[in-house]
């Protein structure tokens, strides 16, 4: 007798979907490592739905469990359609479509690459300091514990809808959402290129309201007082300071191949002897 969840023409329910969805959430960078990066927690996610689908202990169920802990890395955000639509491989599979190994497996290497770098472009790279330049707008002059408590509640809420959502899509498309990355790649580039770009742009203006460099030091000559800052450097360019020293920072870690933790003691050593000085 069917169960009350299932779905039309599935060995599914929508309870299954919904506990691997959440499994993916919880649970999709869990077993990190270098040599499968996300591959065995991706097999976590798909081994209830393969027992159901093959039975437990058959060679279908073994064969499909040795695949999904081959090595897979992407986005984890965006990358939640990926087990969506390999679920509904796997199922057509179970069902005896045509549907093989070698195409499920092809289909979730060819799709690591574009979704990665569009998760990483529109999330990491765009997303991500958006709501921490709010977050920091709102607290760095007082300390307000509203910044941080907003970014942790947008950006988990956010996060974890994207992710239900794509996985349950996944599912739903099968195939076809492989496809439609498949035959549009050149899409895929322009909006990773763009979503680049504007991930660039702002971290530029996050680095221009956020990091502090001013001259405090001021020239005295009789009645006149010269203020470096507001009336030169302020002249040239506001902010070129806080911009130099992001460059000098950027120009370190990847031409000098500093690591973060020299990068911060280099910083506090060069702070400490400004204010020493009495320049900054």
């Amino acid at each position: 007798m069917k169960n009350k969840n299932q779905m039309e023409g599935s060995l599914l329910t929508r309870k299954d979907i919904d506990k691997a969805a959440w499994s993916y959430i919880f649970f999709a960078q869990a077993t990190q490592n270098f040599e499968r990066m996300m591959g065995l927690a991706f097999c976590h996610v798909m081994e209830p739905v393969l027992k159901k689908l093959y039975g437990e202990g058959t060679e279908e169920y073994q064969k499909a469990l040795e695949r999904h802990m081959q090595f897979y890395n992407t986005e984890p955000q965006l990358g939640a359609l990926i087990p969506g639509i390999t679920i509904a491989m796997e199922e057509a599979r179970a069902k005896g479509e045509n549907v093989s190994e070698e195409l499920i497996v092809n289909t979730k290497n060819a799709l690591m690459g574009p979704f990665a770098g569009i998760g990483d472009s529109m999330l990491i790279g765009t997303y991500s300091p958006i709501l921490l330049s709010i977050a920091m707008g709102l607290c760095i002059q007082d300390g307000n514990p509203l910044g941080p408590v907003l970014f942790g509640v947008v950006w988990l809420v956010t996060i974890v809808a994207l992710q239900w959502f794509l996985f349950h899509k996944g599912y739903d498309m099968g195939i076809g959402a492989a496809n439609m990355f498949f035959t549009n790649k050149t899409l895929v580039e322009k909006i990773t290129t763009g979503l680049t770009m504007m991930g660039l742009i702002v971290i530029g203006g996050v680095a221009a309201t956020t990091v502090k460099a001013g001259i405090v030091y001021k020239y005295v000559n009789g009645d006149m007082t010269l203020s470096l800052q507001e009336q030169i450097f302020d002249k040239i360019m506001p902010g070129i300071l806080p911009l130099l020293l992001t460059l000098a920072v950027w120009y370190l870690m990847d031409k000098k191949k500093w690591s973060a933790t020299k990068i911060v003691l280099g910083i506090v050593v060069f702070a400490a002897v400004m204010v020493f000085l009495g320049i900054m």
